[in-house]
């Protein structure tokens, strides 16, 4: 089996594919991130880049049995300017379909944000499939909310139970259950006001100390202008695993890559939930 994973990333289709237990003979990436390709190399050295996905054609490409991607999400995500088709980076998601219509893989995969009903919508008509909406909660410490359209028949993925707190490094703690969503710009930092009051940026905060009932949204930055060490950012290896990522799986990539990598990849368990799916139609081939 050929795979053919566009806006690649750092690859968690590998890690996916070999976690599911499904093999497979050439992993073709499309990605340009220099970053992401190294993380990719590092880990799956075998992997074939094959750059600007705007330049993959049927000539240059070769049979392909699995097309997957998650394809960029800030003109539809509620948390940007909801551009939509209007984003030059999700007019992206029009190559995913072109590669789809021409390659014709017998089995596909898309990953998106939520959305509002009419672009998803477009999304189902183009795809010729309607999204399953899973939140990786249930899969992890992580509140994260997707969509997925696929025709790959699977089960749901089951609810571990996991909190937020099981993550975390010795001395430290969260204040909610489930981390919010990790971003893409998590690296660049948040601050008191942001996590308690606007509902993202995740902080945790050193044992023993409480968050003053006083504070609220117009005192929060002032009070948190030196917090002496009491709370701070997830780190690298705490987004791994929140992903379900291997921990150290990014490790050589700078600090802030890593979370940029982290915020824009997948959370790992879902895809392995969708991909096992492929273990009843590989039987009946």
């Amino acid at each position: 089996m050929n795979v053919l994973s566009l806006f690649d990333g750092m690859s968690c289709g590998q890690i996916a594919l070999n976690r599911a237990g499904i093999a497979y003979d050439k992993y073709y990436a499309s990605e340009i991130d220099k970053h992401a390709i190294a993380v990719s190399q590092h880990n799956y050295p075998n992997t074939k880049q094959l750059g600007d996905v705007t330049r993959i054609t049927t000539v240059n490409s070769p049979k392909i049995d699995l097309l997957i991607g998650g394809s960029p999400c800030q003109g539809f995500s509620f948390a940007g300017k909801q551009l939509n088709f209007d984003d030059p980076r999700s007019k992206l998601f029009f190559e995913y379909v072109r590669l789809k219509n021409e390659l014709k893989p017998k089995w596909f995969l898309l990953e998106n944000v939520v959305m509002k009903k009419e672009y998803a919508g477009k999304i189902s008509e183009l795809l010729g499939v309607q999204p399953i909406r899973i939140n990786s909660s249930l899969v992890s410490g992580q509140s994260r909310d997707r969509l997925y359209w696929t025709n790959i028949e699977f089960d749901l993925p089951e609810n571990v139970g996991k909190n937020l707190n099981e993550y975390l490094e010795p001395g430290w703690y969260s204040t909610r259950e489930k981390s919010y969503c990790i971003d893409a710009n998590y690296g660049k930092g948040s601050n008191l006001r942001r996590y308690l009051f606007c509902g993202s940026r995740q902080l945790v905060f050193k044992d023993g100390f409480t968050i003053p009932e006083w504070i609220n949204k117009e005192n929060a930055n002032e009070f948190g202008t030196d917090n002496k060490g009491q709370w701070r950012l997830l780190t690298p290896e705490e987004c791994e695993i929140l992903q379900t990522v291997p921990v150290g799986y990014t490790s050589i990539a700078p600090k802030l890559w890593r979370y940029h990598m982290l915020g824009n990849g997948w959370t790992v368990d879902v895809i392995v939930s969708i991909l096992k799916g492929l273990h009843r139609s590989l039987k009946s081939v």
